[in-house]
């Protein structure tokens, strides 16, 4: 029996439990880091994830004294409102909702898919593109901390690299300059020492311009078959029936026959891939 209950408790933790938990510590990499850049006077240390946390953790507890469980439960439920806007910011979440949404505008369908279809879909696969991410904080940050081998300050700052790692990968150069002089940055030795508070803001910047234009390419053919039923409808004199009711039955069988969801599925998941 003693040797069954860990098994029982490791095939509990389910793999949507490890994904909370990897993007619960990005979190807290990104408030409690502290990113060292380089600046023209000289690289200048900046004080690590371990130290930020300690002092965060004496300033809410004072005099050095442990949190009780009832102030650790209160932090760790105001970190988990925080989950959905990381969701949103740090994960390819944003490119595929956005993508999702002018597809079924294209279409001509107003509530079909519903959000909530489209959500869903937006959010397995971000899971499927982040997956590779999550596998590594999970096996490097999640797994040793849940066996005790690593401290809690170690497991934040290797998944905030993970997802920094990530994120870099999908930004576009130009976004990066561009927060980069709004913060008065020069350059930086390395990319991995750019902070947060600018790679956020250039990450979705990039996510929204890559969104749109692939949103661009997809609305193209659906904008070619309502401009030729809308040409016949003017010509046949048909000027009271609206074109958008004969021409979604045509590009709905346009998306059918070219198999679109897996096509736009499929390109979607191929973005990420670097």
């Amino acid at each position: 029996m003693s040797g069954a209950t860990p098994r029982r408790r490791r095939a509990g933790k389910g793999l949507l439990g490890w994904w909370i938990a990897a993007i619960l510590l990005a979190a807290l990499a990104i408030l409690l880091a502290t990113p060292a850049f380089a600046q023209a006077t000289g690289p200048v240390a900046a004080p690590g994830a371990s130290e930020a946390l300690g002092r965060a953790l004496d300033d809410v507890a004072g005099d050095g004294k442990p949190l009780t469980l009832s102030l650790q439960i209160l932090v760790l439920m105001g970190l988990l409102t925080i989950l959905p806007s990381m969701l949103l910011m740090m994960t390819s979440f944003t490119r595929i909702i956005i993508v999702l949404s002018i597809l079924r505008q294209a279409l001509g369908l107003q509530q079909t898919p519903p959000n909530q279809v489209l959500i869903g879909l937006s959010l397995f696969l971000s899971m499927f593109v982040m997956a590779p991410t999550f596998t590594e904080i999970n096996s490097r940050a999640v797994a040793p901390y849940a066996a005790d081998t690593i401290e809690l300050e170690t497991a934040i700052e290797i998944s905030g690299k993970e997802f920094h790692k990530f994120m870099i990968k999908q930004t576009r150069q130009t976004d990066l300059k561009l927060f980069m002089d709004l913060a008065k940055e020069k350059s930086f030795a390395r990319p991995q020492d750019i902070p947060f508070s600018i790679l956020l803001p250039a990450f979705v910047t990039s996510e929204l311009k890559t969104a749109f234009q692939i949103g661009f390419m997809i609305f193209l053919p659906f904008l070619v078959i309502d401009l030729v039923v809308a040409s016949t409808l003017m010509a046949l004199g048909m000027m009271m029936l609206s074109p958008t009711i004969i021409s979604m039955p045509f590009k709905l069988l346009l998306f059918v026959l070219v198999d679109g969801w897996a096509l736009t599925m499929g390109s979607l998941a191929g973005s990420f891939v670097t």
